[in-house]
């Protein structure tokens, strides 16, 4: 299979305002396509920031949307993929943080819905949690897609490893000042699902947040195959996929399992984290 061609495009956000963030998109996307990108992907909530008490607002129906289908024209014009994550409304009414991928012939693919909504930006307030991974089946083979704050959550991304998943792919919006957490957490990712990870993030600010940048990607055995710094940057990255499989083949990590001896901690005992009652 050829290589797959993959661009992130690291980009500032204007809060709110859908038709600023939208003209800043089409040019990434015409020069990902003129690099030969067969995939581009935007940060988390890129056509408008984490103005999350206007979410309901904001929110639109994807695909039928105006912003979906708009992007959908530009994947069709440009001959490549689109993702990132939007609000979405759902047909019932609830708002979700939600990865879609909209691809050349006109195909919409999602969503993904953020399982884990970040408490300190609100999210447990304004959106609803989503209950499905979102492992879909893409013209370069099995692929993943997680959403910011679920980095930390490893288990999520050894699911998809399980499920054939060898590329993962991960918009954010990371702020400052958690860099360090952000390289450690997507290499560990990477390492230990032997998988490529495509983290995409955010650069300048909010009201409350200064975002750190620094997408990248990581490649099977943990190697950075290229990162950004703190400023807009579009990064084009060709990755041979079947190095994930050779990582696999030489370290047997996930045939190496032994899941019938790891206690469910988390259905059968009581959570750690949680105050225990005084007697």
């Amino acid at each position: 299979m050829p290589p797959l061609i993959l661009a992130l495009a690291q980009t500032d956000i204007i809060l709110g305002d859908k038709a600023a963030n939208l003209a800043r998109t089409e040019p990434f996307i015409a020069r990902a396509a003129d690099a030969g990108a067969h995939l581009i992907l935007f940060p988390e909530l890129w056509t408008t920031g984490y103005d999350l008490p206007r979410a309901s607002e904001l929110a639109e129906p994807i695909p039928d949307g105006p912003t979906a289908r708009q992007l959908a024209a530009w994947a069709r014009a440009h001959s490549l993929w689109i993702g990132g994550s939007m609000l979405e409304r759902d047909e019932n009414g609830p708002v979700y943080n939600a990865a879609w991928l909209f691809g050349p012939e006109g195909e919409a693919v999602g969503p993904y819905r953020k399982i884990h909504r970040f408490g300190p930006m609100a999210e447990d307030r304004w959106l609803e949690a989503g209950c499905e991974p979102g492992l879909f089946d893409l013209p370069w083979g099995k692929t993943g897609v997680a959403i910011c704050y679920d980095l930390r959550f490893p288990e999520l991304f050894r699911g998809y490893a399980l499920a054939g998943a060898r590329l993962i792919l991960l918009p954010s919006e990371w702020p400052h000042p958690r860099l360090h957490h952000w390289r450690t957490l997507v290499q560990a990712r990477a390492i230990e699902n032997q998988c490529f990870v495509a983290a995409v993030n955010r650069v300048g600010q909010d009201r409350d947040n200064a975002f750190c940048g620094h997408s990248m990607v990581v490649g099977p055995w943990g190697d950075v195959l290229a990162e950004a710094g703190e400023s807009p940057k579009l990064l084009v990255v060709e990755l041979d996929l079947a190095e994930a499989d050779a990582a696999r083949q030489r370290i047997p990590v996930l045939r190496d399992r032994r899941p019938e001896c790891y206690p469910s901690y988390t259905e059968s005992h009581r959570d750690s984290t949680e105050p225990t009652e005084k007697t």
